[in-house]
Order: C-alpha cells, then structure tokens, then sequence
C-alpha cells in the first residue's frame, strides 16, 4: 500500500482534481493511505471546500483573498486552519509533506513551487511554467533540500519513465509527442477565425482553458521543449517533436545504438499523476487500459512550423538561453488570455508572443540575473506590460 502525506497546491484546477480523484480512487481500492496536509485553490469556494470536507486537510488556503469570509462559512464547524492570499500559498507549500503537487497555472504558480522545491518533499511538477522560468536553477534548489523531482507532463513523465538517468550518455535524442490538437488539419485562413470554444474542444485530452489553447497553437510543445531540455540536460537539437493524433505515446527516448523506447497508455493525466504519487512503486488503481487492437494503428507526421510557429518560437528562446525562456512564456500567457477574453485572434497568439521577443532583446534586457526566482519574476512583469501593449494594438477578434 502506498502511503504519502500529501499537499496539493492548486487543488481545484484540472491536475489538483485529478490527483484527489486518483488518491480518492486508491483508497477505495485498498492501495493507498493518504494524509492531506494542505489544499489551495485560487478562487472556486464551493469546489475547495467539498475537497477539504472530504480530506480534512490541516489547512486550506485561496489565494483570492476576497473570498476568505465565504470559505469560512463553507467551513464552518470543521478543524481546520483557514487563510488567504497569494502569499498564504507559498506559506502552505512550505508546511510538512512528503509529496506536493505543485499544479497551479501559470506563472502564478512560480513562487509557490518555488517555496516547495526547498521543503525535501518529493515535488510532483505539473507547473511546468517553474521550470522554464527559474531553468536548471528549480532542479538544483531540490537536490539540495534532498527533495526529488517528478514530472508530471504526460511528455515528461514518459521520458523520465524510459531515460537512462545513470547513463544519459547512452541518450541519442528525446522525442515528444504531439497531439497536434484541435486545428491539426485546419487551414491558416480558418484558423484565423477561431474562437475560444473550438480552441479549448481538445479531441484526446480534458485540461484547463489556457493550457487546451496552448495546445491548439502548440505553445505547450514548446514549453515543454523547454522543459525537457533543463530535465534532462539535452540541447535543443537533440529534443524532437513528432505529431501522433491518437495521443497513445506519450514520448520517446532514442538510444545510441538504435533503440527506441516509448511509454505508452491511454490519455488520462491520472496515469502520469500515479506514477509521481507512487514512484519508485506503482499505484494499483482502476486505470482505463490499452487496447491496441482495437486502436488499430497509430499514426504520425512532423509539425508544420508555418501554421504553427509558436513551437518554433520557443525552440528559439531555448537557443538564445538566459530569460528569454521567461519572455515566451510571459508573453503566451498574456497573448492566450487575450484570446480567451476575445481580445485578440488566435493567428496573433504567437505574433503577440514574436514581437515581446524582439523587443525585448532589442531593449537589451538582462538575461543572465542569478536571482532565480525574484529574477524570473521580475522579467514577468515586464515582459507582461509590453506584451499587454503589443495586444492593445492589434486588431480585437471578431
């Protein structure tokens, strides 16, 4: 039987739900204890407070603080310790635990991660914004609490399931898989028209708003180039991205002499979420299975960069090294706002997050700070009003 005190920082978002349904699911099945130090949430009341009844965990925190009175009332009469704000987080992600899901989006997650990598808690890292912000430097700060890091990404719990961490020499390249998303066939005069629903109407995967857009335009693909790149220490021309539309590889890892090993299952975040909630172990829970013959084949193709240029974008970023793996990020995340609040076509996602590029390395922005976290967030923020500056002056979609 598994058995893990357990934190779940962004607890209502689509991964924080999918870790409690998994842990609630192993319970049931008698092959998981789990104690719950620490829920938050960012602003969903009736959500966080049906997790904390059923968990009972030490504290609940949400970070909107405007919201504390109705969590009160929504917990009212239970032992628990109650707080809010942003800080009140990273307070939480900082308490005992053995295992911490660090799942909130965005960059809005970077100091609460940041704050847990330090614990020596094993961090289960669905943030991936984290690691693309703070680079190698998270992974050190880690290694020196004593902690372990454990992807979460489907991509990245794949390689890290199948790559030869006491021999990377033996490592050709990383391939990650793409599903390609919902516009995979569509034309770029189509694509121009879309709206936030046919973005977010993911074919294989149910994730979030902002990342189900990051996908359509395949940003994600490049965060997650990124993040590959600093998890396992390979350079950007050793990192591959193949389009596969049934979502059943979740990644790959070419050796030297030839081979190839995939990890394959189907395309449920719960299986990536078991396997960093029990590894070195496996998790018995009643998983969906493969069924290859019912599949039939499984098909891929390479990713056109033309219609999808944000994947080219971060590959870039990579290359140029420093912060501007901060500036692509800071700049998708306002642009795919944009673009879900309707103020921006989703074709000008990625020319929002091009033109942040090139005027932040004309500006002669530092790249190379050695404060990591505060540096990262410092770039935000900057990063944040120029490419808010750049939206206001495109066209607003129809």
């Amino acid at each position: 039987m598994i058995r893990r005190r357990v934190s779940v920082l962004g607890s209502t978002g689509s991964v924080g739900c999918s870790t409690l349904d998994l842990m609630d699911q192993a319970e049931a099945a008698g092959t998981g204890a789990f104690e719950v130090e620490v829920l938050t949430g960012g602003g969903n009341v009736a959500r966080l407070a049906e997790q904390a009844r059923r968990w009972k965990p030490k504290q609940v925190v949400i970070a909107d603080e405007a919201r504390l009175g109705e969590l009160r009332d929504a917990l009212s009469g239970l032992e628990i310790e109650i707080a809010a704000g942003d800080q009140a987080v990273v307070e939480a992600a900082t308490r005992p635990a053995d295992w911490i899901m660090a799942s909130i989006v965005g960059a809005a997650g970077l100091r609460s991660t940041w704050a847990a990598a330090g614990t020596g808690a094993t961090l289960a890292l669905a943030n991936k914004e984290s690691l693309v912000c703070c680079g190698p430097r998270l992974i050190e700060r880690i290694a020196r609490s004593g902690g372990t890091l454990i992807p979460v990404d489907s991509e990245h719990s794949a390689i890290f399931q199948v790559f030869p961490a006491e021999a990377p020499e033996r490592v050709e390249k990383l391939v990650l898989t793409a599903s390609g998303g919902p516009f995979r066939k569509t034309s770029l005069a189509d694509m121009a028209r879309m709206t936030p629903e046919q973005a977010v109407a993911h074919p294989n995967w149910s994730m979030g708003a902002k990342i189900s857009v990051d996908s359509a335009t395949m940003a994600n693909k490049g965060l997650e180039t990124i993040e590959a790149a600093y998890l396992f220490a390979m350079p950007v021309e050793k990192i591959d991205v193949v389009v596969h539309p049934e979502s059943v590889i979740h990644s790959m890892v070419e050796y030297v002499d030839g081979s190839t090993l995939a990890q394959m299952g189907p395309p449920d975040m719960k299986t990536p979420i078991a396997c960093a909630l029990a590894w070195p172990h496996r998790l018995a829970w009643p998983a969906p299975k493969l069924d290859l013959a019912a599949l039939g084949r499984l098909t891929f193709e390479a990713p056109d960069y033309e219609r999808f240029p944000a994947l080219k974008l971060a590959r870039e970023a990579l290359t140029a090294g420093g912060s501007a793996p901060t500036v692509f990020n800071a700049a998708n995340e306002v642009a795919a706002y944009a673009f879900l609040d309707r103020r921006l076509a989703f074709l000008n996602i990625a020319a929002v997050v091009a033109e942040t590029l090139d005027r932040a390395t004309r500006s002669g922005m530092d790249f190379t700070s050695e404060d990591a976290c505060d540096a990262a967030l410092a770039v935000d923020a900057e990063i944040r009003r120029i490419a808010e500056t750049i939206v206001s002056g495109l066209a607003i979609a129809a």
